[in-house]
């Protein structure tokens, strides 16, 4: 069987590690192939951007040449997909390269798209890159007091990040001696503080030991840099010394060019995790290109993959899958430097964030090291 993952972010590799080593045998033989191919040969352990715009790690410790993480036997290339040609199970590159499958895994992840408010870009900070988490660290260094404005898109990466980047700016500037000088306004788009219920529950009354003031129903609809506010389509407008900004996200412009999905996420089967439609059978989508109702995050990714690394080797070696994905997320919540709690659910079971500690932050810090072996598939 020819296998060919698309994407090498954390779906794609955990997939194809794990595939590896359930196959290997297969694989040695002859009788299954994996092959990856990246439009980078890099791999970034991209929740890492908010310690840098905290100016608690630095970006080149995040990287890692993606060929290192593979497992031996997997055929790695650098050359994006260009076109995707499920009917005839075959993908043309930006080399003009063409690769047959017999099984296409699509994790090309998502995009932020600040752009896409006027204004947006222009006027606010955000960790969502390398540069972005360094100027953002930069701004936040210089910052001499005022009102500092946390502003959310949807859909976004990482559902936490919002709750996130406030309680850590809240410690940063608590320890640089401007919490007197210094007003936090959180925004959010519906009616709470966030998407998940118990989360909020568990959140705004963390906000309100604080001090943090926050205004819900809040969906951005530009930002007039000129006279420092962000206005929303609901008619309200926040002025601003510092705009934080989680932005809204897209899947990627390749998925949206060859029509596999509105915005760049691919429709899929929340169980199989197969693309939904006339060409699925042989096509698995993870992580942030699909188009599920659950959370956008690296957790999400993981599980999935390790589902379906599952599924096919079952396939591979019996014929038949033996897995369905129940939905299962886990992110951690940093509640500031040095405490934390974590969201665990599913699609049954939502969330019942407990109180943060320490003990669950010093676990976040070792999970950061200890990334780079789950995306081996080790952990």
């Amino acid at each position: 069987m020819r296998i060919l993952v698309v994407g090498g972010g954390m779906g794609g590799t955990i997939f194809a590690n794990h595939l590896a080593r359930r196959i290997h045998h297969e694989m040695k033989t002859g009788k299954a192939r994996i092959t990856m191919l990246s439009a980078s040969h890099e791999h970034v352990y991209q929740p890492g951007w908010l310690y840098v715009a905290m100016g608690r790690a630095t970006p080149d410790e995040l990287v890692r040449e993606q060929q290192s993480l593979l497992e031996p036997g997997i055929e790695f290339h650098v050359d994006p997909v260009e076109e995707f040609h499920l009917a005839h199970n075959h993908v043309k590159c930006k080399s003009g390269k063409v690769h047959e499958y017999d099984l296409i895994v699509i994790s090309t992840g998502s995009r932020p798209m600040p752009e896409n408010i006027p204004g947006l870009k222009e006027n606010s900070v955000n960790c969502y890159t390398a540069e972005n988490a360094v100027e953002y660290y930069k701004q936040l260094s210089e910052f001499k007091g005022g009102r500092i404005v946390v502003t959310v898109g949807l859909p976004h990466k990482c559902p936490m990040i919002p709750l996130e980047v406030t309680f850590a700016m809240y410690d940063f500037i608590k320890d640089r001696g401007l919490l007197d000088k210094t007003e936090f306004y959180y925004t959010y788009p519906i009616g709470r503080v966030h998407s998940l219920e118990n989360v909020a529950k568990w959140a705004a009354p963390e906000f309100d030991a604080k001090g943090i003031k926050y205004e819900t129903l809040f969906n951005m609809k530009e930002v007039d840099g000129k006279n420092a506010k962000v206005i929303s389509e609901e008619g309200s407008e926040v002025a601003y010394d510092l705009l934080v900004a989680v932005p809204p996200h897209k899947g990627q412009e390749v998925i949206e060019k060859n029509g596999l999905g509105e915005n760049g996420w691919i429709p899929t089967n929340r169980h199989s995790l197969h693309m939904e439609g006339e060409h699925g059978k042989n096509v698995i989508v993870l992580g942030d290109t699909t188009n599920l109702p659950i959370s956008k995050a690296g957790s999400t990714a993981h599980f999935e993959a390790e589902t379906a690394a599952e599924n096919v080797a079952a396939v591979v070696k019996m014929g038949r899958p033996v897995k369905s994905y129940d939905g299962k997320v886990f992110c951690f919540i940093e509640a500031g430097k040095d405490r934390a709690t974590y969201a665990m659910f599913n699609y049954q079971n939502p969330p019942q964030p407990k109180a943060p500690t320490g003990a669950v932050h010093a676990f976040k810090m070792a999970y950061n090291k200890l990334y780079w072996a789950t995306a081996r598939g080790l952990l």
